[in-house]
């Protein structure tokens, strides 16, 4: 869609997914030929969207972005060619790196004065493991055009342990699984490895108190489950009907989902509502908008025509009964807009209610830093919808994405057996357990891509061959974690001593 010539022969859902791309604002509501004439002013940097490049500030001025730079970066390194890239970064350079990739990613946030984008730095100050999981795009930056020889997958993009936990299945039975698609993309195997080898690094350090020797065979385990759990899908190719349910989860993940079931609907939903029980409580989480209960049941209604969604007898109408906003949510999503829409149950007494949560897609860390593939990724909540249904065996029913204001937001049922492990509460070994299950977890995602994602060869086989030695290609992940998780830190000391000095209040405008 680079080419400005070709805007004239796309057909309008084309333009309408490369519009939502660039987060162009009221892109639904455009005809074909607006599209086009809105999309040609972007094509030549006319025009403004959140983030990207060419992006401009409240005064007209453009903001500083290197995403082009990066994407040159990354099919630079595809290619071969050795070419500094930003890990090689030392002292000054690197603190420098750190914070106008942190200002770009949250540039919409930090020009709008957002108070949950202060929040956020504020958390990322006072924890590693936060500042790990919510700079995502300053880790694969690092990795910028890395292991293009390798198999492709349709990957998670931020594994980390916090990012695997129950949620509803399509027929409302818990189920465990990874659960953030907010950056799925097609890229290497390896760098869903990568990261979720750091993640356990930091997580092991920092939520189980533990040494140097205890986070490497930790993080060896994840990895080492991950291998397993292909080899097994290699063999017998069972992952098209695999779910982890209460009655065939280890034990440890049984004992999760069972305890996510102790808590009914109805207690649930008391916490949530006024009273009267129709209508959102007010507090420093839920900020009701009732006043926009008709325009969000036109927004349902579309979202639920759009998304072919099969409405369940417990959702009755799909009829909504209140709106609130939701603040405070999130490590890396602090500061998205996000919406709680509450559905009425067949019963009279809001006992059964449904609870939709609406949530402001982004784009991915991972968009224009992976080597160039065939694989074609819609733009923003339409590429985290087709994760989520390829990832997960029969996964939540009402999982989708919708226009709102002319941004893209994901849609995905809120549900009161929707929980996640206690990472401070793990022993050791049940922190090799949980790392283990996470891998092959990981490990069943990987292997849907070629069954109901793009990737259009056996997945299993290659990533096995792509191994090769098991014992060096563990050795070969570990090695790099652990470096990585050293730069993590460093970076951390990078970035406290620049909030503290105000540096993240403003973001980098282009003067000349």
């Amino acid at each position: 869609m680079e080419n400005v010539t070709s805007l004239e022969t796309a057909t309008r859902p084309a333009l309408l997914r490369h519009a939502r791309e660039q987060e162009i604002p009221g892109a639904a509501g455009m005809t074909k030929r607006q599209l086009v004439a809105r999309l040609r002013e972007e094509s030549t940097g006319s025009g403004s969207s959140d983030g990207g490049a060419g992006s401009r500030h409240g005064d007209g001025r453009q903001v500083g972005s290197r995403v082009d730079a990066f994407r040159e970066l990354a099919e630079a390194r595809a290619r071969g060619s050795m070419v500094a890239i930003p890990r090689m970064l030392r002292g000054n350079d690197r603190r420098l790196h750190v914070r106008e990739t942190v200002r770009e990613d949250h540039e919409t946030r930090i020009a709008s004065h957002d108070l949950e984008a202060r929040a956020k730095f504020d958390k990322l100050a006072g924890s590693v493991f936060h500042f790990f999981r919510g700079t995502n795009l300053l880790f694969y930056r690092d990795l910028v055009g890395e292991d293009a020889r390798m198999p492709t997958v349709l990957a998670l993009g931020d594994v980390h342990p916090g990012n695997f936990g129950v949620m509803p299945s399509a027929d409302n039975v818990p189920t465990f699984g990874v659960n953030d698609f907010d950056d799925a993309y097609y890229a290497p195997f390896t760098w869903d490895l990568k990261r979720g080898a750091v993640g356990f690094l930091l997580g092991a350090a920092e939520k189980g108190g533990y040494g140097a020797t205890k986070q490497r065979a930790i993080a060896r385990r994840f990895v080492q489950g991950y291998i397993a759990g292909i080899a097994s899908y290699a063999a017998d190719g069972t992952e098209q009907d695999e779910q982890l349910r209460l009655d065939n989860a280890p034990p440890l993940i049984a004992d999760l989902i069972a305890s996510s079931l102790a808590r009914s609907r109805a207690d649930w939903l008391a916490g949530l509502l006024d009273e009267s029980r129709s209508g959102f409580r007010a507090d420093e989480e839920l900020v009701p908008v009732s006043s926009r209960r008709s325009e969000f049941q036109e927004i349902v209604d579309r979202f639920v025509a759009e998304n072919e969604i099969p409405v369940p007898e417990r959702a009755g109408r799909m009829q909504v009964r209140d709106v609130a906003e939701r603040k405070g949510a999130g490590t890396a999503s602090l500061g998205l807009t996000r919406y709680f829409v509450l559905i009425a149950g067949p019963s009279a007494d809001g006992t059964d209610d449904l609870l939709l949560e609406f949530k402001r897609a982004r784009r991915s860390a991972l968009a224009g830093l992976v080597p160039p593939s065939d694989y074609e990724v819609d733009g923003q909540a339409d590429r985290i919808r087709h994760a989520q249904r390829v990832h997960l065996v029969n996964g939540d029913v009402f999982y989708g994405s919708v226009d709102i204001d002319g941004h893209s937001f994901l849609v995905r049922e809120r549900a009161p057996f929707r929980d996640d492990i206690s990472l401070g509460s793990l022993s050791g070994s049940q922190w090799k357990d949980y790392a283990e299950i996470c891998g092959r977890v990981l490990a069943h995602t990987h292997a849907m891509s070629d069954d109901t994602g793009n990737v259009d060869y056996d997945v299993e086989p290659a990533i096995l061959e792509a191994i090769g030695g098991r014992e060096l290609f563990v050795d070969d992940v570990l090695r790099f974690a652990g470096e990585a998780a050293d730069r993590v830190r460093q970076d951390h000391g990078y970035f406290v001593a620049d909030h503290e000095l105000g540096a993240f209040r403003t973001v980098d405008v282009v003067f000349r």
